[in-house]
């Protein structure tokens, strides 16, 4: 806060106690223009029409794989094909006759489609790590499915839980 020193009618110097309000007017003023620009900034924005969230149950064909993907006791990866419990090396051996059984049955590897394929579908614990969640992908890739889906439960309050 600076001070003026004035002269007083008897030859003395005074010191002045005024408040010098300069740099309080040229922050006010500063912050004025700032916000007189940005605000039209903020309030525009480009028009959007978002989607509509319904739940929609999945049909799943039976020759779809369900997997189950949890972290054990000791923060060991558990993998089920159905109620089967699995290591990766049964996974990916199981996966590969499956998908391998299916390219037969179909006709041979001229007849096979996308659509005439199996997907894999993954069913994951909200606490399972993603290193597991992510080991049984790389398997069920390895064993040849280009089809890989996760199973989400729909949250009764709307909406998905994630």
């Amino acid at each position: 806060m600076a001070m003026q020193v004035g002269e007083s009618g008897d030859g003395e110097d005074t010191p002045m106690s005024d408040i010098n309000t300069t740099p309080l007017v040229d922050v006010m003023l500063v912050m004025l223009i700032i916000f007189l620009i940005t605000v039209p900034v903020v309030l525009q924005s480009v028009p959007v029409r978002l989607p509509k969230v319904e739940y929609e149950p999945t049909v799943t064909k039976p020759e779809n794989v369900n997997l189950t993907v949890r972290a054990g006791p000791g923060g060991q990866c558990e993998v089920y094909w159905n109620l089967t419990r699995m290591n990766s090396q049964q996974l990916l051996q199981r996966a590969a006759d499956e998908l391998q059984a299916r390219v037969t049955a179909l006709g041979g590897p001229a007849a096979v489609t996308e659509e005439n394929m199996p997907e894999a579908h993954i069913r994951a614990d909200v606490a399972t790590p993603y290193r597991c969640v992510g080991g049984a992908i790389f398997t069920m890739q390895r064993a040849g499915y280009a089809r890989i889906g996760f199973i989400s439960q729909p949250d009764p309050h709307g909406g998905y839980r994630f």
